[in-house]
């Protein structure tokens, strides 16, 4: 288990970047509960100055997911709206605030109104609560051009032409049925695209791609404290069961 981790570098080979006593994170595919790991140079990042190695840790898997469906599938620019799923969630918290560096505005659904608020303080422009609000007002409202989609399922059907022309709606997860009924006249009249996207099924060079898009855009946004780990609580390795 383990999907990202953070620590000092013990050995690198000669010519790497790296050397002994570097503070660093890294994503992987899988072992970071490990004492110990592994781990292609390429899946190596800095630790961002300023920065604990617990904050550290938090933040290959979820940034790295952010801006490869951000920036790499959905080419999101300055002045565009993105709709994020689920943004009081790991993911959501690093996707509003990625979105927000790239420049821009942010729509997105929490379950609560501590959620809600908690959300706004990282930067969230419209906050819907999906258990009061309704999403596909607020959506008529305010066309979106990119959506990064964990949920699925019928909203996914309901929602989807209601996207800006050119709109791309980014399918990363199910967690709301795996099954939508979609309308597809409005994907041919707006140029809607529908993309499926998982992080760990990319190549370790894709995958070095992204961590090092994250290094140039995102790390001094992290550096400058305009973006900022969320850590809720953190627990001894002998605690894993209980964690979870």
């Amino acid at each position: 288990m383990g999907l990202e981790a953070a620590g000092i570098v013990l050995s690198a080979p000669a010519g790497s970047r790296w050397k002994r006593g570097d503070r660093v994170c890294a994503l992987l595919g899988g072992g970071g509960y490990a004492e110990k790991i592994a781990v292609p140079e390429k899946m190596v990042l800095p630790v961002p100055r300023g920065l604990s190695l617990i904050e550290a840790s938090s933040l290959p898997e979820v940034f790295a997911t952010a801006y490869l469906n951000l920036v790499f599938e959905a080419g999101l620019q300055a002045g565009e709206n993105a709709f994020i799923q689920a943004g009081a969630s790991g993911l959501g918290i690093a996707a509003i605030q990625t979105a927000k560096v790239l420049g821009a505005t942010v729509v997105t659904t929490v379950g609560s109104e501590r959620k809600a608020e908690a959300v706004r303080a990282l930067g969230a422009d419209i906050v819907v609560n999906r258990k009061t609000d309704d999403l596909g007002k607020v959506l008529d409202e305010h066309p979106v051009d990119v959506v990064l989609d964990c949920v699925g399922g019928t909203g996914l059907g309901k929602h989807l032409e209601k996207l800006a022309p050119g709109g791309r709606w980014i399918l990363i997860s199910t967690l709301g049925g795996e099954y939508a009924e979609i309308a597809l006249r409005p994907i041919l009249k707006r140029g809607l695209r529908l993309i499926g996207s998982t992080l760990r099924s990319r190549t370790t060079e894709k995958k070095g791609e992204i961590l090092a898009g994250l290094e140039k855009q995102i790390w001094p946004a992290m550096e400058a404290k305009t973006i900022r780990p969320v850590i809720f609580k953190t627990f001894p390795i002998r605690e894993a069961e209980q964690a979870h």
